[in-house]
């Protein structure tokens, strides 16, 4: 391989080799690595090319003129590289809270600038004296807010120093109610939490609730976002908007009067996502238009207060949702890359004129930002009223859609013409590609990680937790060229130290707890890195295995949360009884070179293998049937999980209630009716269900959480 295209794509953070899930060495070609490296802003299609990108990487990494932010944890020297012309210049420290540090840098710089210790943490700000120069100090706590600093906040008597808490997790659109349209909304979340948390649940964790496009009512995935900075409008209840006498006028405008339209999709054991988000934006529009019609109260300056807040980000993504809604009305690509060149550009003078043109347009969706976090927030204080320590624990996505409102608005830092995607594994012998957007980290050092922090603020602003989908992502991704095989991509490195501090920061601001799903390929020491960070992995009973045996509960690690399963597993009912496999049957996705019945075979083994781990905790009795449709083990399986030392166990409704269909089954798109299954039961009943009810006690047997005692 041309060694200027390694040298190159090391400066860049590329990686060349890597070692796959199997324990197999591999190797990135030379075309892929030039495909990507061009992706990411650096040519080398030719010699001269290649010399010049590896030249501005070079500097990039020596440093020059003061960095826009740098991160450092509480206590410790910060350390980050300057030219030798700042050596032995004055420099003063102004801390957020007030304050100040004075002092003069070294005078020899060729290790870095290196300044004292802070012994607060913040985002402080550093002014080199005579210099004219400033950056931002993100100084973190050496780990992120933790479930016991929950607790200890909570201040709820009787608890140990060593909490062991537990909560349930759903999925949000899957909650059923009278007046929900046909979509699980924030009403039904509230009622939900208020359950969760009489029943003594500490948390409940929710599914992404990211702005999707509500100009394309088929996109519902809610892992492939617009933006990750917005709500899904959605999850709003319009009765909370205006009350129900105007949802009824509504009804009574759209010709559905009494709601007999609205009444039906409610019932319906699948969510019809395009019929029933065209049908609940119809209703919003109406109540927005007599919204504006009844102006000066305070529901108004509320919501100017709130467009004030959400600034130029709000803004920018209101523009985008009605742009995206005109080149569609136009018979147009929805896909800003392929609008004109004018349209491209959010500061253009021709978008600024497009959203003038479309005041009231751009400001409905305003308007839908402004109901959606009042719901989602109205969710989150009904948890912390009701007891929960931690309440909702929101999801944040990987990435968001390369088509959607926050690649057209953060260009600059997302990563034009790359998807996030993972390689070949046990799951997905194909690799996958997400259509997802990538932050590069290039230029995130260089804009200071503001795309990165404004996102975090808005994954924390309505949530006592945040669970970060993919976390692996913080110290690398699998990224690959838009239109390539996913086995054609590359992983590129990220700067996870910065990242991991600026999480730490951001966790202790909203005081909330954060969870990483490290399940996957994970780079050797990153578990250690994570656990030292405060930030909890996830522990999935199916993956807790040694060779021929399961691990009993006190061999789970207390760094890492515990769980039954995903949404992108089978539930526990569905694996016992082979739910999975017959699914992956039906539709070809069975693993390369097995054959069905040796797939069957190995998950009788299993069964056996999880019935004797269950036996040995005193969890279980008996032996497995011969049967896959036999019953489940469920309440075993859940004693099982909450026995074990993790801080927090989290049980989906799924198997709450002994479902045996899973949310989403990964490698499928029509075939499986992936995030569309609906609850049977009302949400207000859901937990009240005899065998509902004594799984949850088993929780509060076996986890210490005194909330509601």
């Amino acid at each position: 391989m041309n060694t200027a295209i390694l040298d190159l794509a090391k400066a860049a953070g590329l990686a060349h080799e890597w070692t796959n899930a199997f324990g197999k060495p591999m190797r990135v070609g030379e075309d892929a690595l030039r495909v990507i490296l061009d992706k990411l802003g650096f040519p080398c299609a030719t010699d001269d090319q290649c010399r010049d990108s590896e030249t501005r990487l070079l500097a990039m990494a020596a440093g020059g003129d003061l960095p826009p932010l740098v991160t450092g944890t509480v206590g410790h020297a910060v350390r980050f590289p300057l030219h030798q012309r700042f050596a032995g210049k004055p420099f003063r420290i102004a801390l957020e809270e007030g304050g100040h540090i004075d002092g003069r840098l070294p005078d020899d710089l060729g290790s870095g600038a290196v300044l004292p210790a802070i012994d607060r943490h913040g985002y402080h700000r550093l002014t080199l004296d005579g210099a004219g120069l400033e950056t931002t100090l993100a100084i973190a706590p050496p780990r992120c807010f933790g479930i016991a600093d929950a607790v200890a906040g909570a201040s709820h008597a009787g608890q140990t120093a060593d909490p062991r808490l537990w909560g349930l997790g759903v999925q949000l659109y899957s909650l059923r109610r009278n007046g929900d349209g046909g979509i699980g909304d924030f009403t039904g979340l509230v009622s939900f939490v208020r359950s969760a948390a009489g029943h003594g649940a500490a948390a409940v964790a929710i599914s992404p609730v990211h702005a999707m496009f509500s100009a394309d009512v088929n996109r519902f995935s809610p892992y492939g976002p617009s933006s990750r900075l917005f709500l899904n409008a959605l999850h709003i209840d319009p009765e909370a908007v205006l009350g129900p006498d105007a949802v009824a006028s509504a009804l009574v405008l759209l010709g559905d009067d009494g709601g007999g339209r609205r009444a039906g999709m409610e019932i319906e054991p699948l969510i019809d996502w395009p019929l029933a988000a065209s049908s609940k934006l119809a209703l919003l529009r109406c109540l927005y238009e007599r919204f504006c019609n009844e102006s000066g109260s305070d529901a108004h300056r509320d919501f100017e207060a709130f467009r004030r807040q959400g600034g130029g980000a709000l803004r920018d993504h209101a523009i985008f949702e009605a742009l995206h809604a005109s080149r569609l009305a136009l018979g147009e690509s929805g896909y800003w890359k392929d609008w004109p060149d004018k349209l491209r550009d959010p500061r253009s003078p021709a978008v600024a004129e497009f959203a003038a043109q479309q005041a009231y347009e751009v400001g409905f969706h305003e308007f839908l930002q402004w109901q959606a976090a009042r719901g989602l927030g109205g969710a989150q204080r009904a948890a912390r009223e009701a007891g929960m320590p931690i309440g909702l624990i929101a999801d944040l996505a990987v990435g968001a859609d390369n088509s959607g409102s926050q690649a057209w608005s953060r260009q600059a830092e997302i990563i034009n013409g790359l998807s996030v995607g993972a390689p070949p594994d046990v799951l997905n012998t194909n690799g996958q590609s997400w259509g997802l957007g990538a932050f590069s980290p290039h230029a995130m050092k260089a804009r200071g990680f503001g795309a990165y922090i404004e996102m975090l603020r808005s994954t924390f602003a309505y949530a006592g937790g945040a669970r970060i989908d993919h976390v692996l992502g913080l110290s690398r991704l699998w990224l690959v060229p838009d239109g390539a095989s996913p086995q054609d991509g590359a992983y590129l490195q990220y700067p996870v130290q910065d990242l991991l501090r600026l999480i730490a920061l951001e966790s202790w601001r909203h005081r909330a707890i954060v969870i990483g799903e490290d399940l996957g390929t994970v780079p050797e020491g990153f578990d250690t890195q994570l656990a030292q960070a405060g930030l909890l992995g996830i522990r999935v009973l199916m993956f807790q295995r040694e060779a021929d045996r399961f691990l009993s509960p006190p061999e789970w690690p207390r760094s890492a949360i515990a769980t039954t399963t995903t949404h992108d597993l089978p539930t526990v009912a569905g694996w016992w009884q082979e739910r999975d496999i017959d699914w992956r049957k039906e539709l070809d996705l069975l693993p390369k070179g097995q054959s069905e019945s040796e797939v069957r075979r190995e998950r009788a083994d299993e069964r056996a293998m999880l019935l004797r781990a269950l036996n040995a905790a005193g969890c279980a009795t008996g032996e497995p049937e011969a049967h896959g449709d036999s019953a489940a083990p469920l309440d075993a399986a859940v004693a099982f999980v909450s026995s074990t030392p993790a801080p927090l166990a989290i049980l989906p409704i799924e198997d709450a209630l002994g479902l045996p269909e899973q949310p989403n089954l990964p490698g499928t798109t029509d075939g499986h009716p992936n995030w569309r299954r609906r609850l049977r039961q009302p949400v207000d009943m859901l937990l009240d269900d005899p065998s509902v009810a004594a799984r949850l006690a088993v929780m509060n047997r076996t986890r210490s959480y005194k909330g509601n005692s």
